[in-house]
């Protein structure tokens, strides 16, 4: 493959292969000029040729890439005791070096939230590695964002200059935009670039870029520097097309990273529910790779964690008959698990060993969170309305504003300067559309008197340029590590100090997006119900960065959520969630009374996700809890009568007997070789969109430049040319800004594009126009009837 890619992109004939003039068939064009470039008996010599010195390169390939080696930031030891659960995890990974660069390694950190997660993990992929030769790592995250904050943080405590570490993310705009926000914050003194280790105390092995497999990727810098770079932090959206090989080479790449390097997957719970056969793929081809996974989140359901873990022994299993010093043998991976409390350590041959162990750490860990402080208190919040969808909405507003009073009370901080009553809370709700409407409601019908609302929507449906001034915005407020430096920030100063009410309230009414991968730490939250990991995760959210035990309700949970009032006798907690409208996973009941048992509403925390009742003893339409892991047995795990390991004699009866088994995460590794297709990845994409045909708009200035105009992208003559097309007005209904003005309510975050488009342009230099096109973007649904839109609440399909 990669030998095609290489000589298909050769246009010089002293490179080329000579062959007589005259061939009539053609293999290739070229890209610039579209003229034909190689006949085709020239290309397939060439090809052969190159297959054969790559072939004979790739044994060594990993052995000639940069490293990143005596590392004291990596080495050194806590001098905190809260982070000295490090060094015992560290000690524990180095007593497994050698026998893991045989045998595999399979990781599990458990850790809560706060201890250093995420600096443990590099510390511990260090231990593994030999020290003379250095650490290669692939930190792979979830999200864009989540993924530049990692990467950044590497950069700063390590000390790293780019050839040490590469950070990718997918699309260029999303990390001019961090950039640029970053570097306001060190202007104005709110951030800092200071290194706080020296670029020089660490060995950076400079690798052989002239090694026969680089000198054919050299045509792609990005791809060179996913490679070489010894820490790679990036989506995960980098690597899976490992696992694909559809079209067009970009398999090639992220094959090779995992072929030479370790492998870090971050929070690999928070992915869909239906993204989990191509994550199952990604850790299956690390394993038949050779490299070893480490698995890091608090909150890692046991099925989950045995599915994966399976797939890795499979996949190692094929590296050992490929490429292991004894091929004949069976594996046998160093597991090891990790938590702020304990550390194991156990060699697994088995998935029955593997899971004993899992089962025995949980339980300790399950055992030590229950005598924890409690920083979060539950309680449902009685949510009754009918009527139609714009009548429950509206009832659902009227529900929020005096439970939000009745939190603001119990928990708000007191501004030292103005001696106001100040707190932070937010509202998450489980979709966009009925958020929208839902914020519409507030601001008709306003705040008491002596209350000011500062209100903050945020959802993933805004303009990326709006979209990533609310993050940071966000970012820098809901840091609450030092509790009172927030009144000194410029922004909330100013709100203070202009509104003359003695109860000042910010509030994020947000989708989910607030809940997964956000360092924010709320004094309060309310929350529509969705799914058992969902309270979870946003309960993390609250006093996330202040210790100490709290003696009221501070998270309110809604007794159900606006999709069972919309659409009764239909699954209710799912889209996001895990209820089906039909066979074993639909509820009973959608009343989380009637779901949780109450000790599970009182202390929401991560002990009903990582120690699951007995599988006898589930019951999925009775319980939320029990909904999720028979789900995620069902998804990720082989069922009881797994098909007979027989090599199909086609793609097409492997697709077939993949249908008939049903399929599930385990189906790419359990059906024999059915991985070297593309079946798999056709029937199971990763982030599929099963919601229906997505449109890209962009908010365009008009000709005055002193208002937007909304344009679809489309293509042009050629893939390369773009079409901005004007919407027709009929599809474009944008909401009065005399909507938004309810009493005693301000918007808390952007209300007027054109402004913030023209402080962008003028720092980036560009002209209005091209900085619209480039940060003006959204992909929307496509809408028959078009779309709402206010700056301030974002894009929803219009009714």
């Amino acid at each position: 493959m990669l030998a095609d890619h290489h000589y298909s992109g050769l246009t010089e004939k002293a490179d080329r292969v000579s062959v007589p003039k005259g061939y009539p068939l053609h293999a290739n064009t070229r890209r610039d000029t579209g003229a034909f470039n190689q006949t085709l008996d020239e290309h397939l010599l060439g090809v052969a040729i190159h297959a054969g010195t790559i072939n004979h390169a790739l044994p060594s390939f990993e052995r000639h890439l940069p490293r990143l080696a005596r590392h004291r930031g990596l080495t050194r030891r806590s001098q905190e005791a809260r982070f000295r659960w490090q060094d015992k995890a560290t000690d524990v990974a180095a007593t497994m070096r050698e026998r893991s660069a045989g045998q595999g390694a399979f990781i599990i950190n458990m850790a809560s939230t706060g201890c250093g997660k995420t600096l443990a993990n590099a510390r511990i992929m260090n231990a593994l590695a030999d020290p003379l030769k250095g650490m290669r790592c692939a930190f792979a995250l979830g999200l864009r964002t989540l993924t530049l904050q990692t990467g950044r943080a590497f950069r700063d405590v390590l000390g790293l200059s780019d050839d040490a570490l590469a950070i990718k993310v997918g699309g260029t705009a999303s990390r001019e935009l961090f950039e640029f926000h970053e570097r306001q914050a060190e202007q104005s003194g709110s951030g800092s670039s200071q290194s706080l280790l020296e670029e020089d105390s660490h060995v950076l092995f400079e690798g052989n870029a002239e090694h026969p497999v680089l000198q054919r990727l050299s045509r792609d810098a990005q791809v060179r520097s996913l490679l070489a770079a010894p820490l790679l932090v990036c989506t995960v959206d980098h690597l899976t097309p490992a696992t694909e090989s559809q079209r067009g080479g970009r398999q090639i790449a992220p094959m090779l990273r995992l072929m030479s390097g370790d492998l870090v997957l971050d929070e690999p719970d928070d992915f869909d529910i239906n993204d989990l056969p191509a994550l199952t793929r990604l850790v299956h081809w690390a394993g038949l790779l050779g490299s070893r996974v480490l698995l890091s989140s608090a909150t890692l359901p046991p099925a989950l964690v045995d599915g994966l873990f399976q797939a890795y022994l499979d996949g190692r299993a094929w590296y050992q008959r490929n490429r292991g010093e004894r091929p004949g043998e069976a594996p046998n991976v160093c597991c090891a698990w990790f938590d702020e409390f304990d550390q194991l350590q156990q060699d697994c041959a088995q998935s029955s060993t593997f899971v004993e162990a899992h089962a025995r750490f949980a339980q300790k860990r399950h055992a030590r969170l229950s005598k924890d402080p409690v920083r979060r208190l539950g309680e449902l919040l009685p949510l009754n309305a009918s009527g139609s969808p714009a009548e429950i909405r509206a009832a659902f507003a009227r529900t929020l504003i005096p439970a939000v009073l009745r939190l603001h009370a119990a928990h708000r901080g007191i501004d030292p300067v103005s001696g106001k009553r100040v707190s932070f809370g937010l509202v998450r709700m489980a979709n966009i559309a009925p958020l929208f409407d839902v914020a519409l409601a507030l601001h008709a019908q306003g705040m008491p008197e002596g209350c000011r609302l500062h209100l903050c929507v945020y959802h993933s449906q805004f303009p990326l340029l709006i979209r990533s001034a609310i993050e940071k915005q966000l970012d820098t407020t809901l840091n609450r590590r030092d509790p009172d430096s927030v009144y000194a920030l410029p922004d909330i100063r100013e709100r203070l100090d202009q509104y003359p009410e003695s109860d000042q309230i910010f509030m994020v009414l947000g989708s989910p997006v607030t809940e997964v991968g956000r360092d924010h730490d709320y004094d309060y939250g309310i929350v529509e119900p969705s799914s058992m990991r969902s309270l979870i995760q946003l309960a993390g959210r609250i006093r996330r960065h202040r210790p100490g035990e709290v003696s009221s309700p501070n998270l309110l949970v809604f007794d159900t959520n606006l999709r069972n009032l919309e659409q009764p006798g239909r699954a209710a907690f799912c889209r996001p969630g895990f209820e089906q409208d039909d066979g074993p996973f639909r509820l009973n009941s959608h009343r989380l009374a009637d779901l949780l048992e109450e000790a599970e509403i009182r202390v929401i925390d991560a002990r009903p996700r990582i120690v699951p009742r007995p599988d006898e003893a589930l019951t999925p339409s009775q319980r939320l809890v029990d909904l999720e892991h028979a789900r995620l047995r069902q998804q990720m795990l082989p069922p009881a009568q797994a098909v007979a390991d027989t090599p199909p004699r086609s793609t097409r009866r492997a697709s077939q007997r993949a249908q008939g088994a049903g399929l599930n995460a385990a189906s790419h590794w359990r059906i024999h070789q059915v991985w070297l297709t593309g079946v798999l990845p056709q029937q199971q994409p990763f982030r599929s969109n099963t919601s229906g045909p997505q449109v890209d708009v962009v908010l365009l200035p008009d000709e005055e430049a002193e208002d937007y105009v909304l344009h679809q992208l489309s293509e042009g003559s050629s893939k390369r040319d773009v079409l901005y097309v004007r919407i027709d007005d009929s599809k474009n209904h944008r909401i009065p800004d005399h909507l938004l003005q309810g009493a005693r309510i301000s918007i808390w975050g952007t209300a007027d594009y054109m402004e913030l488009l023209r402080t962008h342009a003028e720092d980036t230099g560009l002209s209005l126009m091209a900085c619209a096109q480039r940060y003006g973007i959204v992909s929307l649904l496509d809408r028959t009837q078009g779309w709402r839109f206010h700056p301030a609440l974002g894009f929803t399909g219009e009714k």
